[in-house]
């Protein structure tokens, strides 16, 4: 796989039945090693060990109703039980993160209103903050420590 802009760490690989398998520590079981799944377990090492989020405070492909349709938030991150604040969206690093990407974001929080909205392709990383009272989104540089969320 490619080397990430993410911090690298040790991945609990396997193989069954000739496909490879990662270990998802959020999931707590191996799960087929996409390339998208490449970009979201390491963006997972990053928010625990680098951001200081708990692993039981994250959710991965949670389902959400957008416009009556079933849709999957890719990883969502929540603080005090169950108030989401957090919403990124994960691709392949062939994927370009572009408009298209963000919006599709920006569709899937309808539901949720979280803060911060990310999107990653694992090489590149855009994030905003939304604030509902002046309704706009603002671009930031980085994700503020869990603590900051």
């Amino acid at each position: 796989m490619i080397q990430l802009n993410l911090p690298d760490f040790e991945l609990k690989i396997r193989t069954v039945h000739g496909k490879v398998q990662v270990f998802d520590v959020v999931r707590r079981k191996f799960v087929a090693l996409t390339p998208e799944e490449w970009v979201r377990q390491h963006y997972i090492n990053f928010l625990t060990v680098y951001k200081g989020v708990p692993i039981s405070h994250i959710a991965i492909e949670k389902q959400l109703k957008v416009n009556n349709l079933s849709k999957r938030a890719d990883i969502v991150v929540f603080k005090g039980g169950q108030l989401p604040v957090l919403a990124i969206e994960v691709k392949a690093p062939s994927v370009d993160i572009n408009e298209d990407v963000f919006h599709q974001l920006l569709r899937y929080n309808m539901p949720m209103h979280v803060d911060y909205l990310g999107v990653t392709n694992g090489l590149r990383h855009v994030y905003c903050k939304i604030d509902y009272q002046l309704q706009k989104a603002e671009y930031i540089e980085d994700l503020p420590d869990y603590a900051y969320l």
